[in-house]
């Protein structure tokens, strides 16, 4: 009898799996998805989406049509906002944003007027494991014990677009933290005026992603890279490099960097309004979860130079109710960068 109850529960839930597949194919087939991006064209957030849209769709039951729209504008709040209150919310839509909201949201909550619980994640393409900071020269800063044993009068010079900017946060951090003689200078319009200001020696390096230091300056042994910000030593990261978290001595400096390069741990992040249909939240995160498994997607990644550290929709919504824990006094002393 146990046997026969079994085998008809089997036949049930197959029946079941099968129906809820053909109503997944009917709502997808023949209907458009829609993937914003909140920056212009062009850049590695446009790249990445416009590689997706060509194989996500695959993915997807029913194959759907996938388009790419740009949105920019507010430091990708425009786009963000789109999704978070005006797109139709029944799995046809979602999109990606600036990671620096992140932080923002949670440190700044009355200058970025947006709740990251308030989305449904879909996932991260790459978590950022490539920022470093480098000294330039042949007596460059070459350690972090060389960076904090500098004087005072002679501080280590960096430029910067202004604050907010991953390289002032990354600056600010060793300041703060290890009482690092550092000078930021602000105004620069974007990294190649200060890669030539680093060149003619007006700046002493800089921080950033491993990708944008210029290769012949690490091969040439011109950039000397002292310091990593994620514990994962990536592919041609060179050991030199330490892991900044090997270097903190207590717990509140950890969860202080932590909540600092939250942003950085969800870099190419996607997202859904939050009242997308558990079912089709569902499609879109096994979808994109295939992709960026998907030997094409990988490819094309591979082309435009961009990593795939995937974080799946599950892992980053228990990232960002991890970050709400923060204890208040953490939460204002990392305030303290952003104004």
């Amino acid at each position: 009898m146990g046997v026969v109850r079994s085998s008809i529960c089997t036949i049930m839930f197959l029946l079941a799996a099968s129906v809820m597949g053909a109503r997944a194919e009917d709502f997808y087939r023949g209907k458009t998805v829609s993937i914003i991006v909140g920056s212009t064209p062009g850049g590695s957030f446009d790249l990445i989406s416009r590689a997706m849209s060509r194989y996500i769709g695959q993915h997807i039951p029913g194959k759907p049509n996938i388009v790419v729209q740009n949105m920019p504008g507010a430091g990708s709040m425009t786009a963000l906002g789109y999704i978070d209150s005006i797109a139709v919310a029944d799995g046809t839509v979602f999109g990606t944003f600036l990671p620096g909201i992140i932080t923002q949201s949670i440190l700044t909550p009355e200058k970025i007027r947006a709740n990251m619980s308030n989305l449904a994640w879909v996932g991260v393409v790459s978590a950022d494991f490539s920022r470093v900071c480098y000294g330039y020269g042949p007596y460059g800063v070459t350690s972090m014990q060389e960076l904090i044993a500098l004087k005072p009068e002679r501080p280590f010079i960096m430029g910067t677009t202004g604050t907010g900017a991953s390289n002032y946060i990354n600056g600010m951090s060793l300041r703060e933290v290890f009482s690092a003689p550092i000078k930021i200078i602000m105004g620069f319009p974007g990294s190649s005026e200060m890669r030539l200001a680093i060149e003619r020696g007006e700046l002493d390096g800089d921080c950033g992603g491993l990708a944008s230091i210029p290769r012949s300056w690490i091969d040439g042994n011109k950039a000397h890279l002292f310091v990593r910000f994620a514990e994962r030593r990536i592919a041609g990261m060179p050991e030199s490099a330490v892991y900044i978290g090997d270097l903190i001595k207590n717990a509140e400096d950890r969860q202080y960097l932590d909540l600092l390069y939250a942003g950085d741990k969800l870099g190419r992040p996607y997202v859904a309004p939050k009242k997308t249909p558990a079912a089709q939240l569902a499609l879109l995160r096994a979808a994109f979860n295939a992709t960026t498994k998907d030997p094409g997607f990988a490819a094309e990644m591979e082309k435009v130079q961009e990593a795939i550290y995937p974080v799946t929709g599950e892992e980053a919504e228990a990232m960002i109710a991890d970050m709400k824990k923060i204890k208040p006094e953490i939460l204002e002393r990392a305030r303290k960068i952003y104004n």
